[in-house]
């Protein structure tokens, strides 16, 4: 792609550092935001800004918050003595938008993947077993993308939960076999949440 602006090219390159965004989106939303007033322009930078700058995430299950601890965590409504596992907020967001899952949440960060160099110990893990041994927590439901990686993650957190005193399960697999749990409809994941099986089925 030629650019007639160096300043245009170094723009639509950082654009296209983004996930999903190729170099005609890129130039797309570049040339865009040129169009925009000033103020426009200057309060999406300062709305990117002020993510960089106080974003938090949540202290109990790690989501993305405003705050120390995250709205849901705090709610005197959710059970906590239900936790459902996912690998990052996109997650949390899929499911709380089926209106079927009132329990609580913890944000692994990401799946297990040697080939990408991710192993347990870059994952939030610790941090669900000292959840765990508060006693509080009667079930985990390993709520993980239908991939590889989701079922060698589910795998690892089984043989770690297995001997604690909660029922682990797992979301139903109305989901086909590859399938990203952000991706899913919602009446598909919210069946699946609440149509969940104990994990103990799925082991051979």
């Amino acid at each position: 792609m030629n650019f007639s602006s160096k300043l245009l090219e170094n723009a639509v390159d950082e654009f296209g550092r983004l996930p999903g965004i190729g170099n005609k989106t890129a130039l797309r939303l570049v040339l865009h935001l040129l169009k925009q007033p000033d103020s426009e322009v200057a309060r999406f930078t300062q709305a990117i800004n002020t993510l960089k700058e106080k974003i938090q995430y949540c202290k109990e299950c790690y989501n993305i918050s405003d705050d120390a601890v995250c709205e849901i965590c705090l709610s005197t409504k959710r059970d906590k003595s239900t936790i459902c596992v996912v690998e990052d907020t996109r997650d949390i967001m899929a499911i709380e938008n089926t209106n079927q899952y009132q329990g609580v949440y913890h944000v692994l960060g990401g799946l297990i993947s040697p080939m990408d160099g991710v192993g347990p110990s870059d994952l939030k893990i610790e941090g669900l077993l000292e959840r765990i041994r508060k006693g509080e927590v009667k079930e985990i439901i390993l709520a993980l993308s239908a991939t590889m990686e989701g079922d060698t993650t589910i795998f690892y957190l089984y043989r770690k939960l297995k001997d604690f005193q909660v029922q682990i399960s797992t979301i139903a697999r109305g989901i086909a076999f590859g399938g990203e749990l952000e991706y899913v409809d919602e009446i598909t994941l919210g069946r699946s949440i609440q149509t969940r099986v104990p994990y103990e089925r799925n082991v051979g």
